[in-house]
């Protein structure tokens, strides 16, 4: 039903949702300048912007989570205060965040829940569960705790909770930024039939393909204000770009590989037990990242991938020869001491492992950067702390109240490209970087692949997991695939194609190798 009308609009009843002049102000910042938007049933409807642009904070304020300052909203014509996440639930408003509101020590089921206002048994709520998980191709394990799921997974808990709220307006935040091809495919088709049941949905994403593909119609954010109405199947994904940054996208330039002929890093016959009975254990992987290149491992979520971002980095420790840097045995080592020899970081979830949310960006900056003469004599050397912090928030534009900002008081794309650019800043040999774009904007996007192709060829090895095909073919030199625990033999990605990859990503295709 992609490319027209959905079958459940009508655009003769009152719009499901209309806000009216809207405006939120945080200390020194107008998140929301005035904004109006407006909603009918059974329609999905992008809201576009930069990192910043006030579209997570817009979300919030129509799903409870943050009051206007001023303003009107009106839920189906009658005007609305929504005084709290659970006043928006009982009108039929369910949410998925950007950043997950789960909770990491119990499980799935417990998860989802929490969410219901009725009762629940447990049991039953699992069958439910599996079912609609089954029947959208977003399969988890209701008993597994939540600490142990890839943020893919997770992703598919914030989604089924919602689902199961059989919602009126459903906002998703971000939705496909951790997930794979096939499974963005798949939630696109639950939203359609969605849309065609009478279901409104707010879409908020940075990826412009998608909303060309899936929405019918789109508003567009920067710096709080509402700057355009546009309809996706009229305007091209450049187009779109443009009237979020007001200027043309930067272009991504990949200069030749040049290769170092020794591994920087070397994972040899790599197995790891699972860390519980739902989690993916490593099977034999070997593996072999040179200084000069970026080697991207594709895969669906769930099938290893943090499991071996962990047993790379010193996460998770192991048999000493199992993990090679410059020919010695590390993977015996901690993280610390694997980072001393040069290795850096970028964890797939920003908040808790990637930044601590309380802490200002200056006490951030030092948590992976203190070795950079931060620190003498057991003393912080804070005026140089704050010097680096500047650096990264100018180098990389991020968008905050300055050094002394909170983490958590970013948008998501802001503090991710934060992350980036702090491990960037390191100069290390080698970077492991999961979901290194995860929520950012396209221009943003290009700045940090950008960023990641140019420390490569300044002779860093570059090991990149995402679950965005294109990212990987972009900027990468040779690509890997894991499934179930396996890895195929990494290829170049000259002349690779989307649709192979896709099927070893489902274990289709030529038999995996163990061979590097």
């Amino acid at each position: 039903m992609a490319g027209g009308r959905h079958a459940g609009a009508d655009e003769g009843l009152t719009p499901r949702l209309e806000l009216k002049g809207v405006s939120k102000r945080y200390a020194g910042t107008l998140a929301n300048d005035n904004v109006s938007l407006c909603i009918g049933h059974g329609r999905i409807h992008a809201v576009l912007g930069e990192n910043g642009a006030g579209k997570s904070t817009l979300m919030k304020i129509i799903g409870g989570a943050l009051q206007a300052d001023s303003g009107e909203m009106l839920w189906q014509g009658e005007p609305v205060k929504m005084a709290s996440p659970a006043a928006a639930r009982r009108l039929g408003i369910g949410m998925v965040h950007q950043h997950f509101s789960l909770f990491e020590t119990v499980t799935v089921a417990e998860n989802i829940a929490v969410a219901l206002d009725e009762e629940f048994d447990l049991t039953a709520l699992a069958g439910k569960i599996r079912e609609l998980g089954g029947r959208y191709g977003l399969h988890v394990e209701p008993h597994r705790l939540l600490h142990h799921l890839s943020v893919g997974e997770r992703q598919r808990v914030e989604i089924l909770r919602a689902l199961l709220q059989d919602p009126k307006l459903l906002i998703l935040d971000e939705p496909t930024s951790v997930l794979a091809p096939q499974a963005a495919t798949r939630l696109f088709g639950v939203l359609r039939m969605l849309a065609a049941a009478g279901c409104s949905i707010l879409y908020v994403t940075h990826k412009l393909d998608e909303v060309r593909e899936l929405c019918d119609s789109a508003t567009i954010l920067r710096q709080g204000r509402v700057v355009a109405l546009a309809d996706p199947k009229q305007v091209d994904s450049a187009g779109l770009a443009r009237l979020m940054v007001g200027a043309a996208l930067p272009a991504v330039r990949r200069t030749g590989c040049s290769r170092e002929p020794i591994a920087r890093l070397r994972a040899v016959a790599l197995s790891t037990r699972p860390p519980d009975a739902f989690a993916t254990a490593l099977r034999d992987i070997s593996l072999e990242v040179c200084g000069g290149e970026i080697v991207g491992i594709a895969g669906v979520s769930g099938n290893g991938q943090s499991e071996l971002a962990s047993a790379l980095s010193g996460e998770t420790t192991g048999r000493a020869d199992a993990v090679l840097f410059d020919g010695e045995p590390v993977g015996h080592l901690t993280v610390a001491a694997r980072r001393a020899r040069g290795l850096a970081c970028v964890p797939e979830e920003r908040l808790g492992r990637g930044a601590v949310a309380r802490m200002p960006l200056t006490d951030n900056t030092l948590l992976t950067a203190h070795a950079m003469g931060l620190i003498r004599g057991g003393l912080i050397r804070r005026a140089r702390v704050g010097a680096l912090a500047r650096s990264i928030i100018e180098r990389f534009g991020i968008k905050c109240a300055g050094s002394s900002a909170p983490a958590q008081s970013l948008s998501g794309g802001n503090l991710q490209k934060f992350i980036v650019g702090r491990e960037v800043s390191l100069s290390p040999r080698v970077l492991i970087a999961s979901q290194p774009t995860w929520g950012v904007d396209v221009a943003a996007a290009a700045y940090l692949r950008q960023s990641l192709i140019d420390l490569s060829r300044s002779g860093a090895a570059l090991l990149v997991f995402s679950e965005e095909l294109d990212e990987l073919l972009e900027i990468c030199d040779r690509i890997a695939v894991i499934h179930q625990g396996r890895l195929s033999a990494a290829k170049p990605c000259t002349g690779a194609h989307l649709e192979h990859i896709g099927l070893a990503m489902a274990g289709i295709g030529p038999a995996f190798q163990s061979a590097a």
